[in-house]
């Protein structure tokens, strides 16, 4: 290429990395000087960006100016000190640096022979976690099993990979033909990627039942419910999407292996929690599990993505998995010596994305990693202390890790106005671009949901946030001629 950036020069490279990295902690300087929701309408970018791409190539400073004025004002800023709305997705100075180094060395680790040091890597620091998270040695890819870990996209890749096994551990016994009688059940709090795993997975919509699970249990699946409904396959979670409802997992194991059932623990928010050992005990029974899962990448300072998966069979998934064409056999693969990780998930090609986790778990450490969480847990917990302080208020589910579900009760106990409500605050509050909190539905309650995540966060913002719902409701309730004060 004539002049400009060439594909690849070492100086150009460490010119041009600089002057991204400055332009990113500037970024993270002044984070909370934009809106937190994007306040953009739809369609907004194409009338800002040239139909067609460029002949000659521009340079860095204007790729910047075009970010600073045009994208940065359509982003919704997940690293918000700001953003409670959703399970967090955590970024770190650990992580941006593994994830800057995985960029950098591009491997496409499908196999061990494609780059050995990526699958090893990832073998040896999947169980670091194990080991942080106390799980069973059948777990454990150095174990004396047949189990091990690997690192997923996401929890919705897990849920899949998992349920294709399951499926197919099954076929092997009854019969290919069988697949349209095969039931998955599940709770009805678990994440939606599970009946899309159905969908993939050629399991027929009305054999994907969903158990209801409401405020008498805690929104857990109770173990009785199960046992009436049980049929070839089950996934369970550990802090639901909703409400962080947590199964309870040695009750559902039992009832799984008396029944030779795949049993599948999706922790995939709070399973980071369970490396402080105060809160371990809500995996208790995880030793009943085929498979468990948690999102490094949620809760635990490692960029997305970077969900890690371990199960006690690796066979299951290497046989639902495994292709082995020409091109891609060799001698270590023949000879059975090493992990392919391409046979544990869906694509063929895979990042070296156990970087990240490696360097977060090297330069924060367990013990600070242990306090970062905490520390959440405890604004938390101050956020739901303010909201029990304001009678206009409740707690619609109890509190388990960081994230608190709340309400604005409707006047004169009136439910049939309590949606709306609601709805409005949320609106109301959001609009604002001061603060960003999401919602959902508990025992037809709409809800509000305020998690407590980003990395950035202090109580400071926790206070303020309270503020502005305060604020917003008292303006909603006036509105109304009812404005009772806390």
């Amino acid at each position: 290429m004539e002049g400009g950036l060439r594909p690849m020069d070492a100086e150009q490279l460490r010119e041009n990395g600089h002057k991204m990295v400055d332009f990113i902690a500037d970024y993270y300087k002044s984070i909370e000087n934009f809106p937190v929701v994007s306040q953009v309408e739809p369609g907004y970018l194409p009338e800002l960006l040239p139909d067609s791409a460029p002949n000659q190539p521009e340079t860095l400073q204007q790729v910047f100016d075009d970010l600073q004025a045009k994208i940065l004002p359509g982003v919704t800023h997940w690293q918000s000190p700001n953003f409670f709305a959703y399970y967090p997705s955590n970024s770190s100075t650990a992580g941006f640096l593994g994830e800057m180094l995985s960029a950098g060395l591009n491997i496409v680790g499908f196999s061990w022979i494609t780059s050995p040091a990526a699958t090893e890597l990832e073998m040896i620091v999947v169980d670091w976690l194990a080991k942080m998270l106390n799980l069973p040695d059948g777990f454990i890819s150095a174990g004396k099993g047949n189990g091990g870990g690997v690192i997923q996209g996401t929890a919705s890749e897990a849920v899949l990979v998992v349920l294709l096994a399951a499926r197919d551990r099954v076929l092997r016994n009854v019969g290919k033909t069988a697949l349209e009688k095969l039931v998955v059940y599940g709770s009805d709090q678990t994440h939606s990627a599970l009946q899309k795993a159905c969908q993939i997975g050629g399991i027929h919509p009305e054999n994907c039942r969903l158990l209801k699970a409401d405020s008498t249990t805690g929104y857990a699946l109770s173990p009785d419910l199960l046992s009436e409904a049980i049929s070839h396959d089950i996934a369970n979670v550990v802090g639901t999407t909703s409400s962080t409802a947590v199964d309870p997992l040695l009750e559902l194991g039992k009832v799984t292996k008396s029944n030779g059932i795949w049993f599948h623990v999706d922790a995939a928010y709070a399973g980071s929690a369970c490396v402080c050992p105060e809160y371990r005990h809500y995996i208790d029974g995880v030793e009943e599990a085929d498979s468990f899962n948690m999102n490094a990448h949620k809760w635990f300072l490692t960029n997305f993505d970077c969900s890690v998966l371990w199960v006690k069979d690796r066979n299951a998934l290497i046989q639902a998995l495994s292709t082995n064409p020409e091109y891609l056999k060799n001698k270590a693969s023949d000879a059975n010596m090493v992990v392919d990780y391409k046979d544990w998930q869906v694509p063929l090609g895979r990042r070296f994305r156990s970087l990240k986790l490696w360097m977060v778990l090297r330069l924060y450490g367990v013990e600070n990693l242990q306090r970062y969480i905490r520390n959440h847990i405890k604004l938390a917990k101050q956020f739901e202390e303010l909201v029990v302080q304001d009678p206009r208020f409740e707690i619609v589910a109890p509190r388990k890790f960081a994230l608190v579900c709340f309400r604005l009760l409707p006047p004169h106990s009136n439910e049939d106005n309590s949606s709306k409500l609601n709805h409005d605050l949320l609106d109301s509050v959001n609009s604002t671009g001061k603060v960003y909190i999401s919602h959902t539905v508990l025992s037809g309650k709409y809800t509000l949901r305020f998690v407590v995540g980003a990395p950035l966060t202090e109580e400071r913002h926790v206070i303020q946030a309270w503020k502005v719902i305060q604020e917003k409701a008292s303006s909603l309730l006036s509105d109304l001629g009812l404005n009772r004060v806390s």
